[in-house]
């Protein structure tokens, strides 16, 4: 039983040696290679492709002429509402009143998700917070597009 569990180990470290040494090549070549006597009598064990992890949303700062779209689309969504506000000459929304006016269940995951986008748009200056938990569209921000 000890001895399995250590061929196990060993096999299982020459594998994650072999995938972090492999410049571009193929992982599961370069594990049968690595190991004694090349693809050995075992079966040939091919590992899937690394799958890329999700690449994170940015926002950048905003700046004058920066339009809306290089934002992802919920935070787009964020803007739009704050912007038919403008237009319509209403008063800042919560986040709360986001969530139900996207079609949201009014939960506390989906309202902090809000407030997290909501926040990192003030930070980046697209976004303003009158007062605590109350945004609008930050000065500058405006137009169809975001730019100004």
């Amino acid at each position: 039983m000890a001895e399995q569990e250590w061929l196990e180990w060993t096999i299982a470290r020459e594998r994650v040696g072999a995938v972090l040494s492999a410049p571009g090549g193929d992982s599961a070549d370069a594990v049968a290679a690595e190991r004694p006597g090349g693809a050995g009598a075992e079966a040939e064990v091919r590992l899937p492709p690394p799958v890329a992890a999700k690449v994170k949303s940015q926002v950048p700062v905003w700046r004058e002429g920066l339009a809306r779209t290089v934002l992802s689309a919920d935070y787009q969504r964020i803007l739009a509402a704050l912007a038919d506000r403008v237009r319509l000459g209403q008063g800042p929304l919560t986040c709360q009143e986001m969530a139900s006016a996207f079609g949201m269940d009014v939960v506390p995951a989906k309202v902090e998700a809000l407030r997290s986008k909501a926040k990192r748009l003030v930070a980046r200056g697209w976004l303003a917070e009158s007062s605590p938990g109350r945004f609008t569209l930050a000065r500058g921000v405006c137009g169809p597009d975001g730019g100004s």
